[in-house]
């Protein structure tokens, strides 16, 4: 087995779990804002927002929208079905910009870590540094990581939108390659990502982890289930 001097990881749907937090906060928002006017029940909201925010993701992480124009236009468009430019007594753009808010402090929340994150990473941080590369957003980013209860395990957290590069994009993972004062070759990247966190490390010419159930095409240096198995690699 291959050896590596610095372990390099995403954070969300990797340590912590995002998708229950996410879905937990636009339950709530769905419901403040009486949002069964434009979406009979909430599974049809989530069916308008998904998408479209997965589409805004991809283009932030290219580079091609930013951070302002993503975290407003990911919650005004499911707005716009309904006719006329008000909602639940306020125009659609200040409700936007209110759901945008409530969206951080509520998924701040309900953070919690994913089932047997404690355990692998701080079964990593006995054997390598570990570094946190995220394309989050700082403001909730930080909170996370104060609330993980795994700060004593990271060696160094990485953050987009305080680096000014996005993963895929190669330039942030020469950074954290930089601050470890490793290699490409002597380092491996662990994420749920194909897109950003694989194919990130794939253009740094580093070595990936896929956290990946089911059948692929797509290919990795490794392909897992879940964490766990990650012990049985590293």
């Amino acid at each position: 087995m291959k050896r590596y001097k610095a372990i390099f990881l995403d954070w969300d749907d990797t340590i912590g779990d995002w998708q229950q937090a996410e879905y937990l906060a636009l339950k709530d928002i769905y419901e403040a804002c009486h949002l069964q006017e434009l979406y009979p029940v909430f599974e049809n909201y989530i069916e308008a927002y998904k998408p479209y925010n997965l589409e805004l993701w991809g283009k932030y992480g290219r580079g091609d929208v930013s951070k302002e124009y993503l975290h407003f236009e990911r919650f005004y468009r499911p707005l716009l079905p309904e006719k006329g430019s008000t909602l639940d007594g306020r125009s659609k753009e200040e409700m936007a910009r209110w759901i945008g808010k409530e969206f951080l402090r509520l998924t701040n929340q309900y953070f919690r870590l994913l089932p047997e994150a404690d355990r692998v990473v701080r079964y990593l941080a006995a054997k390598y540094p570990l570094t946190i590369i995220s394309n989050g957003f700082k403001e909730v980013q930080y909170y996370k990581f104060a609330h993980s209860g795994l700060q004593d395990c990271l060696t160094h957290t990485l953050i987009s939108d305080e680096i000014g590069i996005n993963k895929p994009l190669p330039g942030i993972f020469h950074i954290a390659l930089e601050r470890n004062g490793v290699k490409a070759e002597e380092t491996v990247m662990i994420g749920d990502s194909y897109s950003s966190d694989i194919a990130g490390a794939k253009n740094a010419g580093i070595d990936q982890i896929w956290l990946h159930e089911g059948d692929t095409e797509e290919t990795a240096t490794y392909i897992v289930p879940g964490l766990v198995e990650v012990m049985n690699i590293l």
